[in-house]
């Protein structure tokens, strides 16, 4: 039985449930994710590409999608790439996937994996290509079929299902060939395997530390074929959400390390993995300690449990929307990332579950965790420089910034940088406060900032990231003129713990303050009911506070700063 340590952390996981409204702190890193499935066209596409019209009408399906979590702050796109034994590009091993034109076998007539690299990186996405490993389908369907054409030494039959032997020592270099041509030929950044594992199904007893090491074998196989062509693409998988026995906690006979040999947390030990996705589709006490017992093991990687959003519908285990926004306060708290499963359900706003995330989940944006560099390129890699010629011009409608950078998009070999940018009404900016961040992961070096009629001046900072996620110093606009903070009108008395607001007038309908940040995202909302506000929970920064009515109109009542130096 496994041991982990929960004491007090049990004790912040009652009192998390027990909160009402917990005030939402953000974390400037948070990998936040969502699993696209293409098998049967159930996230992506809607519609077949038979035609121009109708490969423009695929196209802006995933344009829309992408739009959507894009306002959600969504960073990370899991898109199933590698079906049953069939893909969503043109590959040399393996014919297409149905999903696409309507007929297995078929092209599109574009490279659907290609334009969904393309349209995640314009919004500073990145895109991980999901590769089902083990599983090809039905015995007579079409990946299947072929794939025991090719290599029969590879296929296992089980009922009326057809699978890749993970006993065979060539199912290993199989499944690298695969993902080495992924990474060979698009500029992904990440691999995240789906069904690295023993089936379930799987017939006669299994020696598990003998399976464990023919799982293993197949994830060293991928991680030394994509690592040495790219070792900036991030390793990942989707193991089973309880990886093992607890002391206090059994995992009811079904776990990812005893049950079907994945030894995920030793992987993420030896460096095969940068990130784990474990699907952890449960709650309560089958969720929590699970949770604490895979970041407690992370090994200075990244944990993005994956939650059962689909469960949430009347049509499944029918939810509560709470069971899964008091896991996703939790994760954030832990320093843990998320990750939707799946896309449909978060975009169909289940229960109100987009809103929640859009509004006040993920309501600033946030960057994905570096990733530790291969022992054996560290001494090659050195850290991104800050960008130069960093110039702002003002306007009405928008500021604009450029910058100059040697290493920006595109390089010849996909070693480019990417851009932050931080904004704040207060100099110097503060790159570490998540509330002054802005746009992620941009690959221009022109951005144009609305201002949306913002009278007060802006100050502006730019980093640059590496394929690594390793930020850069950051390059500034220029000081204020004067070395004293500016002169703003409507300034609001604030000593760092309590906020002073105007005396409402006896004539205001006013019921409800909100405070923002300086990126116009709402921090918090309180009662219109007294003139002393408690901020003591606020991060320290600059932010505005409008009132609201009934009816939801908004005035500007002024600006405060936080310190606490």
């Amino acid at each position: 039985m496994k041991h982990t340590t929960f004491g007090q952390k049990y004790a912040i996981i009652i009192a998390l449930l027990c909160a009402v409204t917990p005030l939402w702190a953000n974390n400037k890193h948070e990998v936040r994710a969502v699993w696209v499935t293409t098998i049967g066209g159930l996230d992506w596409p809607h519609s077949y590409a038979q035609s121009s019209h109708s490969i423009e009408k695929q196209k802006t399906e995933l344009r829309d999608m992408l739009d959507r979590l894009k306002l959600a702050n969504i960073n990370t796109i899991l898109l199933q790439t590698r079906v049953r034994a069939t893909t969503i590009y043109p590959s040399a091993i393996e014919p297409w996937d149905g999903c696409m034109s309507g007929f297995p076998g078929r092209a599109p007539g574009y490279d659907p994996l290609a334009f969904a690299i393309e349209e995640c990186h314009k919004r500073g996405m990145e895109l991980h290509t999901w590769v089902v490993c083990i599983p090809i389908g039905k015995w007579n369907n079409y990946g299947c079929k072929q794939l025991r054409k090719r290599r029969p030494d590879l296929v296992k039959r089980i009922g009326d299902e057809g699978f890749v032997d993970p006993e065979k020592k060539a199912s290993a270099d199989y499944i690298a060939d695969i993902c080495g041509e992924i990474a060979q030929k698009y500029d992904i950044d990440g691999i995240h395997l789906d069904y690295i594992r023993y089936p379930e199904t799987w017939k006669g007893r299994i020696d598990v530390q003998r399976g464990r090491e023919n799982i293993t074998r197949i994830v060293e196989r991928v991680n030394e074929k994509v690592k040495s062509q790219k070792p900036w693409v991030k390793m990942s998988c989707s193991p089973v959400g309880k990886h093992d026995d607890l002391t206090r906690y059994s995992s009811r006979g079904w776990n990812a390390r005893t049950k079907v040999c994945q030894d995920a947390q030793a992987w993420l030990a030896k460096g095969l993995m940068d990130q784990l996705y474990p699907m952890m589709y449960f709650q309560g006490n089958q969720f929590y300690p699970f949770a604490l017992d895979w970041n407690e093991n992370r090994h200075e990687k990244v944990i993005a449990p994956g939650l059962g959003i689909y469960f949430l519908s009347p049509k499944e285990k029918n939810w509560d929307v709470d069971v899964i926004t008091r896991q996703l306060h939790f994760l954030s708290q832990e320093g843990m990332g998320h990750a939707f499963f799946r896309c449909k359900f978060l975009l169909d706003d289940v229960k109100g579950l987009y809103g929640i995330v859009k509004d006040e989940i993920n309501r600033v944006p946030s960057l994905i965790p570096p990733m530790t560099v291969p022992a054996r390129y560290t001494n090659s890699i050195s850290l991104p420089q800050q960008p130069t010629h960093l110039t702002l011009m003002k306007g009405k409608a928008a500021d604009r910034l450029t910058w100059v950078d040697d290493k920006a998009f595109p390089q010849t070999n996909g070693d480019y940088h990417l851009f932050n940018i931080y904004a704040s009404e207060t100099y110097p900016v503060d790159t570490e406060n998540p509330n002054n961040l802005v746009a992620t992961r941009l690959t221009n070096c022109t951005v144009d900032i609305p201002q949306n009629g913002n009278a007060v001046t802006m100050h502006y900072a730019v980093t640059a990231t590496d394929r690594y996620g390793r930020e850069s110093k950051a390059a500034t606009t220029p000081a204020p003129n004067s070395s004293t903070d500016m002169e703003i009108p409507g300034m609001l008395s604030c000593d760092g713990k309590s906020l002073r607001l105007p005396r409402k007038a006896e004539a205001s309908d006013a019921e409800y303050i909100a405070i923002e940040s300086a990126a116009g995202n709402i921090i918090t909302t309180r009662p219109y009911s007294t003139t002393n506000v408690d901020v003591r929970q606020i991060p320290q920064g600059f932010y505005v506070v409008r009132s609201l009515n009934r009816k939801g109109a908004s005035h500007r009542m002024g600006f405060f700063i936080i310190r606490r130096d």
